[in-house]
């Protein structure tokens, strides 16, 4: 273990250095001319070589971007329910607005249309609003104000 340590080490300190003359390398070419672009792509093909490299070590880095990517992905779709919300603060206002306006309880579909978000968002809301007793279940699936 302590030698795959080392040797992660090892790949992220030239994996900096590697960036640091990739940022060198940009900054030179957009400071030439037109005339003069051409010749530095040509000099610029052999790190593209080792840019393979790279990816065979990124591979090991991979799965914390795929994570982050992930984690995007959520947020984006968080995203809309707040705007589909009709501008609420969070969330949770939103599910709990919809269950105050209404007279014999909100169930799952009316949640669901009303605020836009997904089961899993909706049962995540639910579950804070009635540990806050905020809302209570009149019955399986309609909750109620508390």
């Amino acid at each position: 273990m302590k030698k795959v340590q080392t040797q992660l080490k090892t790949v992220a300190k030239s994996l900096a250095s590697l960036a640091s003359k990739l940022e060198k390398l940009s900054t030179q070419v957009a400071a030439t001319p037109a005339k003069k672009k051409a010749a530095p792509k040509k000099k610029a093909a052999p790190k593209k070589k080792a840019a393979p490299k790279k990816k065979a070590v990124a591979k090991k880095k991979a799965a914390p971007k795929k994570k982050a990517a992930a984690k995007k992905k959520v947020a984006a779709k968080k995203a809309p329910a707040k705007k589909a919300a009709a501008g609420k603060e969070t969330v949770l206002d939103a599910v709990l607005a919809v269950i105050n306006k209404s007279r014999n309880g909100a169930n799952i579909a009316t949640l669901k249309a009303k605020t836009g978000l997904e089961s899993r968002q909706l049962s995540n809301a639910l579950y804070k609003l009635s540990k806050k007793k905020m809302i209570q279940s009149k019955s399986r699936g309609v909750y109620i104000k508390a």
